[in-house]
């Protein structure tokens, strides 16, 4: 039984907008959210620029109570949560409650209970460790906080893939509803990893980009580039099955139609060269979705803005769409949200979605200088008008995981 599946509801916390139509706003208008660090003393750090959410306050989703028992990026994760079940028009009580899934990704988790509860451990001894460190700590807990809210009791999980998290989450509650398990899922992905701790080891991987321009920092397919800038937030979607959309009148964003997953075996952190793991994730995605390259109008890259990434995915894009890779275009909103990790798929699904419903293909901002092994359409000259019909967003993690979800304009 294959069954089709829509986006009904959409809802977003991010560097650039605390809620869904802000952050879209933020997206076409190509403004970043990439901040000098004042959070925390970068003093003897390399690292002076992230992209923080500013202003969130989970008191507008929970009380005192659970908001001291419950991580940042739960609480990202639930405010998103409650803006997409709004947004989706329902409550879905109408369905039976274990015919509703909750699958949301994190590739960390709760790093900032583990960083200040160690820091108990270290200053005050084992019993100064808060009973609540181990819930508030583990990746699962974004799913189960938002099955408890909502009463959802279908499959409920965390995928931890990394920086490919989300998209695998929903590519996994995209299947389970395909082929009949669900007939609806909250899923997404959730991540708060902007902590000092957490940027000395990025750093002395060499991951990070040591800029402290803010327009400078994420330059996807820049030749200047030279690597990520963290971020932080949540996305989540309501995925729906398409005739119980229609039978209660919901809005519909768009269609997923396509889902490709692979592995490098390649590295812990770098990416195979040849590209080969992240054109077949494409591949599998097209034909599962039944089109050929040359129908694919555009694709959210991955485009972290580190020097193998964006060269590798430029010819991972070329192996999969052949000559088509020639006029398609090519966007990283990471040059805006900066590096959401686990939540990153999340966000650039509701940008595939939000592009598709209203005919806008994101830009690539701070590009300046081309680099000659990233020569595609990268977008660089602003949001672009022009109606599409079919959209690739690509995810790519540490552990050679990739992941590519297939959207489709939804045309009834």
């Amino acid at each position: 039984m294959n069954r089709r599946v829509v986006i009904t509801g959409i809802g977003a916390v991010t560097p650039i907008g605390l809620d869904a139509q802000s952050f879209w706003d933020s997206i076409k208008a190509g403004r970043h959210g990439i901040k000098m660090i004042d959070e925390f003393d970068t003093s003897d750090v390399p690292v002076k620029v992230a992209a923080m959410v500013k202003d969130f306050d989970p008191l507008t989703v929970m009380d005192k109570k659970e908001m001291r028992r419950t991580d940042r990026y739960c609480q990202f994760a639930v405010a998103a949560a409650k803006e997409a079940m709004e947004d989706c028009g329902s409550d879905l009580k109408d369905l039976d409650p274990y015919r509703v899934g909750v699958i949301v990704g994190s590739g960390i988790g709760g790093l900032h209970s583990w960083e200040d509860e160690h820091n108990n451990f270290i200053e005050k001894g084992p019993r100064r460790v808060s009973v609540f460190f181990i819930p508030m700590m583990i990746t699962n807990m974004a799913a189960g906080t938002i099955a408890m809210k909502t009463g959802f009791k279908g499959a409920n999980y965390a995928t931890v893939t990394a920086c490919s998290s989300a998209n695998h989450a929903i590519g996994e509650a995209f299947r389970n509803i395909k082929h009949g398990y669900l007939d609806a899922c909250v899923t997404g992905g959730a991540e708060a990893a902007c902590t000092k701790f957490s940027l000395a080891g990025f750093n002395n991987m060499t991951a990070l980009s040591k800029s402290e321009d803010p327009d400078r920092a994420s330059i996807p397919f820049d030749a200047e580039r030279d690597g990520f800038v963290m971020g932080e937030g949540g996305g989540i979607l309501v995925l729906e099955e398409l005739e119980h959309a229609k039978a209660r009148g919901a809005k519909i964003y768009a269609e997923i139609v396509g889902y490709g997953a692979t592995g490098d075996a390649y590295h812990m952190t770098a990416p195979d060269p040849t590209g080969a793991g992240g054109a077949k994730a494409m591949e599998l995605a097209m034909e599962e979705a039944g089109v050929s390259p040359g129908e694919v109008d555009y694709i959210n890259a991955h485009g972290t803005s580190t020097g193998l990434n964006d060269k590798g995915e430029t010819g991972a894009i070329k192996t999969a769409l052949g000559d088509a890779a020639k006029t398609v275009a090519v966007s990283s909103t990471k040059s805006m949200t900066g590096h959401l990790l686990g939540a990153a798929g999340a966000v650039e699904a509701i940008v595939c979605a939000k592009a598709l419903e209203e005919g806008v293909i994101p830009p690539t901002v701070g590009y300046k200088i081309p680099d000659p092994d990233c020569d595609l359409d990268y977008v660089t000259e602003g949001a672009r008008a022009k109606e599409i019909k079919v959209a690739l967003t690509n995810s790519l993690g540490f552990g050679g995981h990739n992941a590519t979800l297939c959207l489709k304009k939804y045309e009834g």
